[in-house]
């Protein structure tokens, strides 16, 4: 026996607030919909204002990928996310020290 079962109706008076809800989004002057109070990732505007310049951020965005596919090319191999490279040849050489 359960030493301190509690009823249904207390469950569910608990649980009435775990429901989810959905995103409250507001129409931006750009036409873009972004959520309240946040700037539009569209334009970046907030209240009529420009806070974000989005044209640099994209700008930056694009200059790191290719700064990072150049790194690749250089290397000869994927960089992965701790920075050290992988190829085809450092592969081989490990499997071939596997196999003595």
């Amino acid at each position: 026996m359960v030493r301190m079962r509690i009823n249904r109706s207390a469950t569910g008076k608990r649980r009435s607030h775990h429901a989810l809800k959905e995103p409250r989004l507001s129409l931006c002057e750009c036409g873009a919909k972004h959520l309240r109070h946040r700037a539009c990732d569209m334009c970046g505007k907030y209240r009529g204002r420009v806070v974000i310049d989005v044209e640099a951020q994209k700008a930056k965005k694009a200059a790191k990928k290719i700064a990072r596919l150049e790194a690749e090319r250089a290397h000869g191999g994927a960089i992965g996310e701790d920075g050290a490279t992988s190829s085809a040849d450092e592969k081989e050489k490990s499997t071939e020290s596997s196999d003595k």
